[in-house]
């Protein structure tokens, strides 16, 4: 039993996962404190407004509607923030390093199915057709 646990925990898969979780976290925390410290003051510098101390009292409960507006607008500026410094460049370099993929040449297309098979088979393994060599039909 405790073979099966750490063949399980020692899998790429967890592994991955976990590392993504705590990096994740890191990258989180790294993110929260760019909007809390510089973004936030930013926005903040022509009227200096604050919406927590917004309320409103029901029967003795106190509803903080203003920290919930504060929460939205830190929500909105944070994905603005991962959206324009983080997926942008991150989609540009993607596209910069995208490479046409060339057709490989001992391949060709089944006539029956299109699917790509290579040059040297005698049958589709896709379809299953019967298909002459282009080794043998040029000799």
């Amino acid at each position: 039993m405790l073979k099966d646990f750490k063949a399980f925990v020692l899998r790429g898969n967890v592994v991955d996962l976990a590392v993504g979780v705590v990096i994740g976290a890191a990258f989180g925390t790294v993110v929260s404190s760019f909007v809390k410290n510089l973004l936030t003051p930013l926005v903040t510098i022509p009227g200096k407004v604050n919406f927590s101390n917004l309320h409103v009292t029901v029967r003795h409960s106190v509803f903080y509607y203003g920290q919930f507006i504060n929460d939205i607008v830190s929500f909105v500026i944070i994905a603005a923030a991962v959206f324009f410094l983080v997926v942008r460049p991150i989609n540009t370099l993607m596209t910069r390093r995208r490479t046409e993929v060339t057709p490989d040449a001992d391949t060709r297309d089944c006539p029956e199915c299109l699917s790509s098979v290579p040059s040297a088979a005698r049958r589709c393994a896709f379809c299953t057709a019967t298909l002459t060599p282009v080794a043998t039909a040029q000799a």
